[in-house]
């Protein structure tokens, strides 16, 4: 079976959230036996806010990566990261650099 692009760039941004979610669930939830609403309590947002952060259906914006760091250790940086490179490629899957020139060599 071959995949359009549209098909494969979309099946791609489901892996990648899907990733991003099951470290959050392995690395954290499943580890320290917390549910996800003892999470959301502990992050002051709604139980449905986690749900779509483990379902992988929002982004991991620099509030919750804040959130994040604070209540389930590691450093801000590594939470925005994992965002960061899920919005890089997906800029790269949608980027044409056609009539593009560098200015500095």
């Amino acid at each position: 079976m071959v995949l359009s692009v549209g098909e494969r760039s979309r099946k791609c941004k489901n892996i990648i959230r899907y990733i991003q979610a099951m470290f959050i669930q392995t690395t954290y939830l499943s580890e320290l036996d917390i549910s996800p609403t003892k999470l959301a309590r502990h992050l002051k947002v709604s139980p449905r806010t986690v749900s779509r952060l483990l379902i992988g259906h929002t982004n991991v914006s620099a509030e919750m990566a804040l959130k994040l760091s604070v209540v389930l250790g590691g450093s801000l940086e590594s939470w925005l990261q994992i965002q960061r490179n899920y919005d890089l490629w997906q800029a790269r899957q949608t980027f044409d650099t056609e009539g593009y020139q560098q200015l500095c060599t």
